[in-house]
C-alpha cells in the first residue's frame, strides 16, 4: 500500500500553492517523494516560505493571465499530475448588490485561471514523447460545497460549480489518453482565504479571535461540528491523485462535515 502513495519521480503541477489547500498539497507531496512541484501563485515570495526538500519551480503572477501559462507551457515539460486549486472568495455579496465587476474578479480567477492550468496540465500529459506515452496522468480540482449549495453568494458558488463540471468533461476527453480528471468539494476548511473577509475581520473583534469566528461558523454549517484542516484536504486530494484512485475519474468527492445532508 506504500507504493500507491508514492510519487517519486513525479513532477506535479499545483496552483495557489503559497498558502492553505495548494501549501498542504505541496507539502503532502513533497513527502512522499515527489521530484519536482511546479508551483503557482499570485504570492510569489510565499512560495520560498514552504521548506521543501524536493525541487521547486516556483512561478507568480496572476492564474487567469494567460502569458503566465504561455511560459510555464514552454518552460515544464512533462507533468504526471496536477492540483488545481488557486481561487479568491469573492465579496459575498447578494445578486442585487454584486457589481459585474466583482463576478468578473471573481470568474477571472476561479474560472478562466482553472481552464488555463487544466488546459496546460492535459497538454503536457497528452504531449508526451512517444517513451513516456504510457505514464498515466491524474489531476484534481478544488471545487467546494458552495458549488452544490445554494446558499453561498453568486459569484462563488456558480465558479465551484462549473469547476466541477470542467472536471467532469475533462475526465471524459482525458480518458482516452490515460488522463484522470477528479473535483473535491470541501465545505469549511480552516485556510488564510477567511481572512480576506470583512465579516470574519468583524466577527473577531467581537468573539476575541478568528478561531472564535470558526469554532462558531462550524458549529451552524457542520454536522461534524468541525471545519477541515488543510493538511486532510490535501490528503484527501493526494488520494486522488494517487494509484489507490486509478479507477476513479469524473467525480467529485464531497469533504463537507455533512453541510449538505
Amino acid at each position: 500500500m506504500a507504493g500507491d502513495f508514492d510519487f517519486s519521480g513525479k513532477t506535479i503541477l499545483i496552483t495557489g500553492a503559497a498558502s492553505g489547500i495548494g501549501a498542504a498539497c505541496a507539502r503532502w507531496l513533497d513527502a512522499r517523494g515527489a521530484a519536482e512541484l511546479v508551483l503557482v501563485d499570485l504570492d510569489r515570495p510565499g512560495l520560498d516560505t514552504l521548506g521543501l526538500s524536493c525541487k521547486v519551480r516556483p512561478y507568480g503572477g496572476n492564474v487567469s493571465d494567460p502569458a503566465l501559462w504561455a511560459l510555464i507551457s514552454s518552460e515544464i515539460g512533462r507533468l504526471d499530475h496536477a492540483v488545481i486549486n488557486a481561487g479568491v472568495p469573492g465579496p459575498g455579496k447578494p445578486i442585487v448588490d454584486l457589481d459585474f465587476s466583482d463576478w468578473r474578479d471573481t470568474m477571472s480567477v476561479n474560472l478562466d485561471g482553472a481552464f488555463l492550468a487544466l488546459r496546460c496540465a492535459m497538454q503536457s500529459m497528452m504531449h508526451a514523447s512517444p517513451d513516456e506515452a504510457a505514464r498515466a496522468g491524474s489531476i484534481v480540482l478544488t471545487s467546494s460545497v458552495s458549488g452544490i449549495s445554494g446558499k453561498a453568494p453568486i459569484d462563488y458558488g456558480a465558479s465551484k460549480a462549473a469547476m466541477a463540471q470542467m472536471a467532469r468533461i475533462a475526465a471524459n476527453e482525458g480518458a482516452p489518453h490515460g488522463i484522470r480528471v477528479n473535483a473535491i468539494a470541501p465545505g469549511g476548511v480552516d485556510t488564510p482565504i477567511w481572512d480576506k473577509m470583512e465579516f470574519i475581520r468583524q466577527e473577531s473583534e467581537r468573539l476575541g479571535s478568528r478561531e472564535a469566528v470558526l469554532a462558531a461558523l462550524a458549529q451552524q454549517t457542520s454536522p461534524l461540528g468541525r471545519f477541515a484542516s488543510a493538511e486532510e484536504i490535501a490528503g484527501q486530494i493526494g488520494f486522488l491523485l494517487s494509484n489507490m484512485a486509478a479507477s476513479t475519474t469524473g467525480a467529485v468527492l464531497v469533504s463537507d462535515g455533512g453541510f449538505s445532508l
